[in-house]
Order: structure tokens, then C-alpha cells, then sequence
């Protein structure tokens, strides 16, 4: 952390892989980017080689407090408060369309700034083009009802945006998390303050320069870079801001509810953290288990909220299975985000890099089994081999607690009783998998896991028209889809005496 009074508000970056673009680096506020009032900016670090990429803005309460201004003043007074449904929807795909031209740089943005791989930010990237249309197309569909009490009355419901919404997405999907937050909340109507993580800024400001270049009325969108303990606290305890989305851990999730309670009782939802199981049966398809296996924990380098870390394989195929597993985990090309080529790139940081390490170690001092992987990859930057455990029991800390990186363990069960308990024998409930050829025991199997999606065959199939989120620890409420709306919205219900 430093002054910024030497970080330009923008500045040309060349991407190792020749991309060559304008990055914001100021806060985005009331359709500007501008410096924070406080002077201070922050480090940004390739988690490819550990070196510093550049500087940008820091926010803090005090650019909280002007950005709620802004979006409250463009709620309540601006264009926005008389702009129809239909213009809003509009705003959305044009910000889609602007998505799509910009793809390689959004991308681009995405593999230096988290670490992942080319070709699976170019996926998500495909993601939030389609999440931004899909709430495009919902803007003008968002009503009521009339509902009969007797002839004496017109009753109707109104489904009113709630007004300043503050939003604060993780690190692990930065573009993708900006979409999956501003597309509902834009098409319910209401305006957004934005956090982004501090471990990756770049993508969600360059996004913001999209907004203005679409069209969006100054204050409605505000996009701030800074940290969770300052800008991010403002955030979930301010006065003027009436609903708060998270996705992070499970204990700040918990902080965020705390201050949101004894503030103004904001309206909270929250996607946190997970243990999810993948449970492969003895029928089912080996080869095409296995690659969905490998898939379900490496993809995104294990750095995904709904990642399948707990395997559980029927005891018969046990062997045969993890000998596929373990020869498919190694054969992961790990390495340079920027070759297309690479499936599992960097971790975002290196205090992520330590944390998940310090779970390697702490499975082998449990007595857990490393079949492959265990070890640092490379000499630079924050990248870890495919890591598998075996020997594992339900009592470990590496079964229990979310590593979030691309470490597993792979335990065997007897029968569907035996895989239910121990599938559901977890604080969480993001969600889960069954491989299985018969249809009996994958629909039961999904009616008793307690997870808020349940694969089948698959692994994170994900798609903006399907509701996604948790049970117990793993979060409140549901994002994307139908569902996501309900959380931007609040109803008003209007009774007229006709007698």
C-alpha cells in the first residue's frame, strides 16, 4: 500500500500474450474514474511469476460513502428513476454486446490478474455475456399481480427494486462475479456500489469503462477497488445501501451478516463456501466418471466454491478408479496461463499458495495417503501439482474443511446408506455429484444430498438460467436464474376501496 499521488488514473498494459490496451486503475464513481479521497493505492501481483503488475486506486469508507451518494441520487433524481424496464433490459445487452467485442482483453485481463488459464477465462468471459443477455431479457418482464378479495376492492402487488445495492465479489471468477451481481440487480432497477477483491481489480474496472461506453446514467453502476477490512466493512454497514450481496468464505459471509443486522437490517444474501461431495457408483461409466472427477476439483486450480474435494468412490471400483484418477490428474498441463495448452493455471496469490500448502502438510500429519502431487510446480509464481489423498476418514481436517485449491481426497463406501451420511456429513451444502447409469439411484441420491445442485454425470454445469446457492453454511438465498431476482426486488402491495 502507498500514496497515489505517482498511479496515473489509467495506463497502457502489454500482456504476455501481446494484448496491448487502456487499464483503468482509478474508482469508478458517478460514471467517472476518479482518485480515492484518501490518497492511498495498493499493489497489484501477477500470481504468474510473484512480480508486481502495477498500482491501482484504493477506496475507502470515505469513497464508499460518495459512491452510495451517487447511486443514491441516480436511484431517487437521475435518468434512471425515469428510464422504463424495456431501456434498462436494453442498457444490459448493449453492455453484453460490448462484452463480446471486447472478449480477448476481458480474458487477457483475467488469466494476469487471477492466474487461470486462456482458454477458461475465454470461457467465462462466454459466461458473462450470456448472464448479462439473459437479465437483459428479464428487465421487462418483472411484475405483479391483481389478486380477488371481494367486489368492494382492487388489490395489486408491485415488484419495486429495493434502491442501493451493495455488492462484493471474490477473487477466484472477478468477471464472472461481476456479472452474475450487476445483471439482476440492474434489471430489478435498482443502482449498485461494487467492491472488487483486492487480489484482482484489473478486469472489474476495465468492465466498468464498459458501462459508461454503453450507455449507463452517471451513479448507477460505481465500481471500487480496495480491501474487504475497510472498503468492504463501509459496504455491509452503511446506512444509505438496503441490500448487500456476497460471495467470499463462510466466516467473512458471517461478519457481513453481523454488521448488515446491526446497521439497518439490510437485505442479505450471501455464497460461501463449500465441501462438495462426488459420489461414483459402481455402475457407472469409469472413464467418463473420472474425467469429470478431475474436472469437478482441477478446473479454475481447485479455486472454486462448489469444487468436488470429497470423492467418494463405491468400494468395488475403488482401485480401478483412483489408478484412472491418478494417472488423469497428472497428465493436467500446469503452467503458463497464456498457452492454450494449460488446463490449471496459478493460484490467485501467495498467501493462497501458503494456505493450501499448509493443508498439504497437515493431511500428511493426519495420516493421509499423497498419491500424486503434494509439491510447488515450477520455480515462479504460485502454482501447485493435482494433489490427491487417499486413506482418508470423515474426522479430517482435509475432508471437513474447504482447502480451496487443487487438493482432494478420495475415500471409498460401501452402499447408497453408507455415501448418503457421509455426503451430507458436512457443515455444508453448495453442491454435489452422483455417477451413476441408473436413474433410480441418481434421482434419490439428488433428493437426499443436502446441497443446493446436485450433477449428475457432470461436474460444475453451470448455465445463467439455473439457480445456483447453498444450504446451511454454504450461503442464504440463490443467485442467477429466475431466483436471482427475487433478491433485488421487494413487494408492495396496493389495496384500493372501490365501495
Amino acid at each position: 500500500m502507498s500514496a497515489s499521488s505517482s498511479v496515473p488514473l489509467s495506463q497502457k498494459f502489454k500482456l504476455p500474450n501481446g494484448v496491448e490496451y487502456e487499464q483503468p486503475l482509478g474508482l469508478f464513481i458517478n460514471g467517472e474514474f476518479v482518485t480515492g479521497k484518501e490518497g492511498k493505492a495498493f499493489e497489484v501481483i501477477n500470481p504468474s511469476t510473484g512480480k508486481l503488475a502495477g498500482m491501482v486506486h484504493e477506496a475507502t469508507a470515505v469513497d464508499v460513502d460518495l459512491a452510495v451518494d451517487a447511486a443514491e441520487t441516480a436511484f431517487y433524481d437521475g435518468p434512471w428513476s425515469k428510464m422504463s424496464s424495456a431501456d434498462r433490459g436494453h442498457l444490459l445487452l448493449k453492455l453484453a454486446d460490448l462484452f463480446e467485442e471486447n472478449l480477448t482483453i476481458l480474458a487477457s485481463i483475467e488469466a494476469f490478474d487471477n492466474g487461470k488459464a486462456i482458454q477458461l477465462a475465454k470461457g467465462d468471459i462466454g459466461a458473462c455475456i450470456g448472464c448479462l443477455r439473459y437479465y437483459g431479457g428479464w428487465a421487462d418482464k418483472i411484475h405483479g399481480k391483481v389478486i380477488e378479495t371481494s367486489p368492494e376492492s382492487f388489490n395489486y402487488t408491485k415488484q419495486e427494486p429495493i434502491g442501493v445495492c451493495g455488492q462484493i465479489i471474490p477473487w477466484n471468477f472477478p468477471l464472472l462475479m461481476w456479472a452474475w451481481k450487476i445483471g439482476p440487480a440492474i434489471a430489478c432497477g435498482n443502482t449498485v456500489v461494487l467492491k472488487t477483491a483486492e487480489q484482482t481489480p484489473l478486469g472489474g474496472l476495465y468492465a466498468a469503462k464498459l458501462c459508461k461506453e454503453a450507455g449507463f446514467p452517471p451513479g448507477v453502476i460505481n465500481i471500487l477497488s480496495g480491501f474487504g477490512r475497510t472498503a468492504g466493512a463501509a459496504i455491509a454497514s452503511h446506512m444509505k445501501i438496503h441490500k448487500v450481496a456476497f460471495t467470499g468464505s463462510t466466516p467473512v459471509g458471517r461478519q457481513i451478516m453481523k454488521a448488515a443486522a446491526e446497521s439497518n437490517l439490510k437485505k442479505v444474501t450471501l455464497e460461501l463456501g463449500g465441501k462438495s461431495p462426488n459420489i461414483v457408483f459402481e455402475d457407472a461409466d469409469i472413464d467418463r466418471a473420472v474425467e469429470w472427477i478431475n474436472f469437478g476439483i482441477y478446473y479454475n486450480a481447485g479455486q472454486c466454491c462448489c469444487a468436488g474435494s470429497r470423492i467418494y468412490v463405491q468400494e468395488t471400483i475403488y482401485d480401478k478408479v483412483i489408478d484412472a484418477f491418478k494417472r488423469r490428474a497428472q497428465a493436467n498441463v500446469v503452467g503458463n496461463p497464456f498457452d492454450e495448452a494449460t488446463f490449471q493455471g496459478a493460484q490467485v496469490s501467495e498467501a493462497q499458495y501458503n494456505r493450501i500448502m499448509a493443508y498439504v502438510e497437515l493431511g500428511k500429519k493426519e495420516g493421509a495417503t499423497v498419491e500424486v502431487g503434494g509439491e510447488r510446480h515450477g520455480s515462479e509464481g504460485y502454482f501447485i501439482k493435482p494433489t490427491v489423498f487417499s486413506n482418508v476418514t470423515e474426522d479430517m481436517r482435509i475432508m471437513q474443511e474447504e482447502i480451496f485449491g487443487p487438493v482432494c481426497a478420495i475415500a471409498k463406501f460401501k452402499n447408497l446408506e453408507d455415501v448418503i451420511q457421509k455426503g451430507n456429513s458436512t457443515a455444508y451444502g453448495l453442491a454435489s455429484a452422483v455417477h451413476t447409469r441408473s436413474l433410480n439411484t441418481a434421482v434419490e441420491v439428488a433428493n437426499r444430498l443436502r446441497a443446493g445442485t446436485v450433477w449428475v454425470n457432470c461436474y460444475n454445469s453451470l448455465h445463467w438460467a439455473l439457480p445456483f446457492g447453498g444450504y446451511g453454511e454454504s450461503g442464504i438465498g440463490r443467485e442467477l436464474g429466475k431466483e436471482a431476482l427475487r433478491n433485488y426486488t421487494q413487494v408492495k402491495t396496493v389495496n384500493i376501496n372501490l365501495s
